[in-house]
């Protein structure tokens, strides 16, 4: 057939000869046509960000602008790093504080697990359990750690009890609401129909129920463990003699700001690891998530 008889009454083409490939393009994807919110990799944007910031901290401390006694610049930062991991900090190795503060952290966090979400789960299916342990939990949730923190000392002394005890504390409310809420994702349909085909209420749980709670969970377990090292500084100010929270008191008292920073960085840069464990954990276990 000549491209003559292609033409219409109207003297145009049709369209799947003039843009052919657009004709056979493949079925649009969900969210392509418009967009999924937030989607896109940000991961350049973010180096670029860091990088920026580092500059602009370097800029003002080379510049004198401020006294190296409350901004160090970077290089007296990576120095004192060097100096704290090769000769130790108050006679221990940095790896012996950032190996207790992180088991003093990762202790708590877990034992804040293992309760925390089977209480939170339990609350958002029964409202017995909800009528008994929402209020308590919403009384001390808001409370800061260092308000309780006498109290720890009074009931459980000055060692890793209350220390363990009072990050524990931060960590909790946060997972067990979580997993409350979390219960709520749980689409009614769902679990009338697994019950209609005789499902009992523990395969309910388990199928159904606490699949669509793991993202709540593990978002609530991201939160808690960021509470978790937040607390961890006041809970090293009982009577501790290594961590990475005493290292950043002591270095405090003594104004060896270079120190404060160094150990703040090293925070930081343990908390953003684990961020990311999570995250990835997010994508292996809850695949859908943001996709429905």
């Amino acid at each position: 057939m000549s491209d003559q008889s292609a033409i219409s009454q109207n003297g145009r083409k049709p369209r799947g000869s003039v843009f052919p490939a657009f004709a056979r393009s493949r079925p649009t994807r969900p969210g392509e046509t418009y967009g999924v919110p937030g989607q896109g990799n940000t991961t350049w944007l973010s180096v670029a960000t860091i990088v920026a910031l580092i500059f602009i901290w370097w800029a003002i401390t080379a510049a004198g602008l401020v006294k190296p006694l409350f901004v160090p610049s970077p290089q007296s930062i990576v120095q004192k790093f060097v100096d704290v991991w090769v000769n130790g900090y108050t006679g221990a190795p940095l790896w012996q504080h950032i190996l207790i503060s992180t088991a003093r952290v990762f202790g708590a966090f877990l034992l804040a697990c293992v309760i925390g979400i089977p209480l939170g789960l339990a609350m958002g299916m029964s409202p017995i359990m909800r009528g008994i342990f929402d209020p308590p939990i919403e009384i001390y949730r808001p409370v800061p750690p260092l308000a309780y923190l006498p109290l720890m000392i009074i009931w459980f002394g000055i060692g890793e009890t209350s220390k363990v005890l009072l990050i524990f504390l931060s960590v909790f409310a946060p997972i067990a609401l979580g997993a409350r809420a979390g219960v709520r994702s749980a689409a009614i349909e769902q679990i009338h129909a697994a019950y209609s085909f005789g499902a009992t209420r523990w395969q309910v749980m388990r199928h159904i129920i606490l699949p669509s709670a793991m993202p709540e969970i593990l978002t609530a377990m991201r939160i808690g463990i960021g509470f978790g090292w937040t607390t961890l500084v006041a809970a090293e100010m009982v009577a501790a003699t290594k961590g990475i929270g005493y290292m950043v008191l002591s270095a405090s008292q003594f104004l060896q700001t270079s120190t404060v920073i160094m150990g703040i960085f090293v925070i930081a840069a343990i908390a953003y690891a684990f961020d990311m464990l999570m995250r990835f954990l997010e994508r292996r276990l809850v695949p859908w998530k943001g996709k429905m």
